[in-house]
């Protein structure tokens, strides 16, 4: 077969899950949350929040178009015979499930896409876990090497492709008025996640650097003056510290002091699932009409050509053996990058 990689013969595209029938819903969202002391009420808050949406999450698809886009780019650089796989975390298609069908289908040395560009245990550590479980489910009667592509959250493409978003965004205020405030938002963790997010002798809050790091580099890129870097869709329990500001209450604050037009960027997500559609163009998007504001909210890398592309170009810098098994994030057969990197906070 010709196109197929020396070294790596086939990619598995592993994201989050997402429901895809209303009785879904409630088991999806008991997955994501086990064990993580959320709240009854927050649960069956959420719950509605998916139902208001028919009770199925755009994820599974979106990720589906990403992966016909990859698949178009693979096709053009010729890598054709390069099969890609999809996988879930929380949902189906489950990543155990699609780990022993690339099995069945003579696949032994596999590449990881994980749709997350951040440190930090939810946004990396754990999808090495995702793997590890699924590789102890195909059990030991073969040999693999199944190896998680590293964190991008500094690829040059990936914020090039937020940079194209953004300046959709302020196009939109180009007629010579009030120039608009550019805010990025990002999932919110617990300030102990953030704590432990990185190597161990980095000092911790890797995940909040990186959001804080890629948020300015985009900002540059778009010649913005200013910039906020805030926080959304938090769901603990609310004597635990998260990160904030929360998206509508700095609505509220840029309100206050006498800004009326704004540009939001979810640079945290690389998809417009659930929770984007409903904490920014829904509950955000709310508070900035009840304030006067004048609210855009960008969209999401997703099909953008330069993300797309720079999957490809991760893709290809390991499948024939090359890249860096050492930078941030990559790993094989589930081990993570580091012995002590982004390690889970103890829960009391």
């Amino acid at each position: 077969m010709t196109g197929v990689p020396a070294g790596f013969d086939a990619l598995l595209f592993l994201s989050f899950g997402g429901p895809d029938r209303p009785e879904d819903v409630r088991p999806f969202l008991e997955n994501v949350t086990r064990g993580r002391g959320v709240p009854p009420e927050r649960l069956d808050e959420v719950v509605q929040h998916y139902l208001h949406f028919g009770g199925v999450s755009p994820l599974n698809r979106l990720n589906r178009e990403m992966i016909a886009g990859l698949r178009d780019e693979l096709d053009r650089r010729g890598r054709s015979a390069l099969p890609i796989y999809f996988g879930n975390r929380n949902w189906h298609p489950m990543v155990a499930d699609t780990l022993a069908e690339m099995v069945a289908d003579g696949h032994r040395r596999i590449l990881v896409f994980p749709t997350s560009a951040w440190g930090g245990y939810s946004g990396c550590r754990q999808y090495h876990e995702d793997i590890a479980n699924a590789l102890a489910g195909v059990g030991a009667q073969v040999s693999l090497t199944i190896r998680k592509l590293p964190q991008f959250a500094h690829e040059p493409a990936f914020r090039a492709a937020v940079a194209d978003a953004v300046r959709q965004g302020l196009e939109r205020f180009a007629d010579g008025g009030a120039a608009p405030r550019l805010v990025f938002t990002a999932h919110s963790i617990p300030e102990s996640a953030d704590r432990s997010a990185g190597p161990a002798d980095a000092g911790g809050g890797l995940y909040s650097r990186q959001v804080t790091d890629a948020s300015a580099a985009v900002a540059a890129l778009v010649g913005a003056e200013g910039f906020d870097v805030v926080w959304q869709s938090r769901s603990g329990p609310p004597q635990v510290p998260w990160l904030e500001p929360d998206i509508c209450d700095h609505l509220r604050v840029l309100s206050e002091s006498g800004v009326s037009r704004v540009v939001v960027c979810p640079i945290g997500f690389v998809s417009d699932h659930l929770e984007v559609v409903w904490d920014l163009d829904s509950e955000a998007a709310d508070v900035a009409s009840e304030l006067g504001m004048e609210y855009v909210r960008v969209p999401t890398v997703g099909t953008d050509p330069h993300f797309v592309r720079m999957i490809a170009d991760l893709v290809e810098r390991y499948c024939d053996g090359g890249g860096d098994v050492t930078a941030l994030g990559c790993g094989d057969n589930g081990m993570s990058c580091r012995k002590d990197c982004c390690v889970p906070v103890r829960r009391r």
